[in-house]
C-alpha cells in the first residue's frame, strides 16, 4: 500500500514574511523620526553654543572699549581687512581676515557659522549714541524647544515669536532664538 506523502518544510508563509516586514518598516520609521530628531536637538545645542561664545567675545570686547562693535547687515563689523580698515565679520569664514579682532586682542579667530545653513544676526543696540547692548539671534529646528522666544501669549513659540525687531532674519526662517546683554530683551 502506497501512502500519499507530503513533504513538510519548515519555511516560513507568505502571510508570516509579510508580517515581519511590515513590524521592521515600523520599527525603521520610528527609529528614523527619533534619528532626525535627534540630530535637529544637536544641531540647536551647537547654535546656543555657538552664540554663548560669540556673547563671550563681545563682552570681552565691551570690557576693553566700553562699546560693543558696530554692525553690518546682521554681522560684526569688527574683522580685518587686509589694507588694515575693518569690515564685517563673515559667520564661518576661514583666514587671516575673518578673526574678530581690534588688531590688538583676538577676540574669537573664527565667528561660527550656524551648522544647516541659516545664518546667524548680530545687531547692536545704540543707547546714548554709543553702542551698549547686543543681541545675537539663531533660528531652532527643534519646535517644541523651551527656550524659544515668547509669542504673542507669553510662552514659548518657535514658530511665531513675537516683536522680533523690524529687519532681523535668519536665512529665510525666522529667528526665534537669542541671547542679548544683560541691559537689553530679545524685543527692543
Amino acid at each position: 500500500m502506497l501512502k500519499n506523502k507530503r513533504k513538510i518544510s519548515a519555511g516560513f508563509t507568505l502571510i508570516e514574511l509579510l508580517v515581519v516586514m511590515a513590524i521592521l518598516a515600523i520599527l525603521a520609521t520610528v527609529g528614523l523620526a527619533f534619528f532626525t530628531s535627534a540630530q535637529a536637538r544637536g544641531r540647536d545645542t551647537k547654535r546656543k553654543s555657538d552664540l554663548k561664545q560669540i556673547s563671550t567675545a563681545l563682552e570681552l570686547y565691551y570690557s576693553d572699549y566700553e562699546t560693543y562693535p558696530s554692525t553690518s547687515n546682521g554681522k560684526i563689523l569688527g574683522c580685518p581687512s587686509a589694507g588694515g580698515s575693518v569690515h564685517t565679520c563673515d559667520w564661518g569664514t576661514i583666514g587671516s581676515t575673518s578673526a574678530f579682532t581690534d588688531n590688538v586682542t583676538v577676540y574669537m579667530k573664527i565667528v561660527p557659522a550656524d551648522p544647516s545653513g541659516y545664518n546667524y544676526y548680530y545687531r547692536a543696540v545704540t543707547v546714548d549714541t554709543t553702542n551698549q547692548g547686543f543681541q545675537l539671534y539663531a533660528h531652532l529646528e527643534n519646535p517644541q524647544d523651551p527656550s524659544c522666544l515668547a509669542g504673542s501669549n507669553g510662552s514659548p513659540n518657535c514658530t511665531s515669536p513675537a516683536n522680533i525687531p523690524s529687519g532681523v532674519s535668519c536665512g529665510g526662517s525666522v529667528c526665534n532664538f537669542a541671547i542679548t546683554s544683560a541691559n537689553v530683551t530679545p524685543t527692543q
